[in-house]
């Protein structure tokens, strides 16, 4: 199976890109797709080229700034819209970008469509806590949805508890302003009574216990995920760099070396890069969404997110879970 990777998407695109690819291969048993600029391409990749990475031309590129919709519409080359439609003619397995997250999202959606019993699509996000990780759902695609659909949420991320991070039975918390039932807006208590209807609903979780408590799913609309999302992200960087803030300069800086050794794993749980890309999910197709700042680490990790969702058919057990919800 073929990986579609946007080789002109994000903020280092393509030499990030194309270097993140490189470092990816030898890890790999599928192929690259680069598909982009052949030229640009070209200029970063060695001689010879590894046997699993190619290049699928495409002659225009969809930038950050750009309105999704419009842009899908105006650039019918970009490598946004060649690489979704790769995806839907069955020359490639998976999508994956750093590209117009927008436009990601809204060329998947219209090119591939929802999955049967599914309405909205979702980003599914994983974090770090004091147990492992867990995944948030939804972290950017949907943001004005109906209480059904934080169902249709749930079953998505307890089939990717499952599949990509090997969980057995992965149990689901609804985020809200506090623990107990009865908490949220008219929105959040609908969606209560009817996630309290499944045996593996664990309850409300508050944002601070999420990230403190075992956790495997939780499920929130769009604008509420993608604001967590973002403010854990600045919230790391920060407390990072207050830290390094505090370390002397001069001769006393040798003193705080052994620190060095102690914050790694903290700062490699903490960094984006470590992993990779976001999957969308909901539709007949698979896209992962990386961040648009994304170094050549970053790009790795997505693909070997990639192709473990191809290897565990992530799309089969999504399509499984909304069929036993049924029964």
């Amino acid at each position: 199976m073929k990986i579609a990777l946007d080789a002109m998407g994000g903020d280092f695109a393509p030499k990030a890109v194309v270097e993140g690819a490189l470092l990816a291969a030898p890890q790999l048993h599928h192929d690259i797709l680069l598909v982009g600029d052949p030229a640009a391409i070209a200029t970063h990749l060695p001689k010879p080229t590894p046997g699993n990475i190619s290049i699928h031309p495409a002659s225009e590129v969809i930038e950050m700034h750009e309105k999704p919709v419009e842009a899908l519409r105006k650039k019918k080359d970009s490598s946004i819209v060649v690489g979704v439609d790769l995806v839907a003619q069955k020359e490639a397995a998976v999508f994956v970008s750093a590209g117009n997250t927008g436009a990601c999202t809204a060329g998947s959606l219209l090119k591939w469509r929802q999955m049967a019993g599914f309405h909205r699509p979702a980003i599914a996000t994983e974090f770090p806590n004091l147990h492992g990780r867990f995944v948030l759902l939804d972290a950017g695609a949907s943001p004005d949805i109906e209480p059904e659909q934080l169902v249709e949420f749930a079953l998505m991320g307890r089939a990717y508890a499952k599949q990509v991070m090997g969980r057995k039975d992965p149990k689901v918390h609804l985020l809200n302003m506090g623990e107990e039932e009865g908490k949220g807006n008219a929105f959040a208590k609908q969606a209560y009574v009817l996630l309290q209807k499944y045996p593996w609903f664990a309850g409300n979780i508050e944002g601070k216990d999420m990230f403190g408590e075992p956790t495997d799913v939780v499920v929130c609309d769009a604008f509420v995920g993608n604001i967590v999302l973002k403010t854990a992200e600045g919230v790391a960087e920060t407390i990072l760099k207050m830290i390094r803030a505090q370390i002397p300069t001069g001769p006393k800086k040798l003193l705080f070396a052994p620190l060095k050794g102690v914050m790694k794993p903290v700062r490699e749980q903490m960094d984006y890069a470590e992993y990779g890309g976001m999957p969308l999910l909901g539709l007949n197709g698979l896209t992962l969404i990386c961040h648009g700042r994304s170094n050549p680490r970053a790009i790795m990790n997505a693909l070997l997110n990639a192709q473990k969702a191809i290897d565990t058919d992530l799309l089969a057990a999504i399509m499984a879970a909304i069929q036993e919800s049924k029964e």
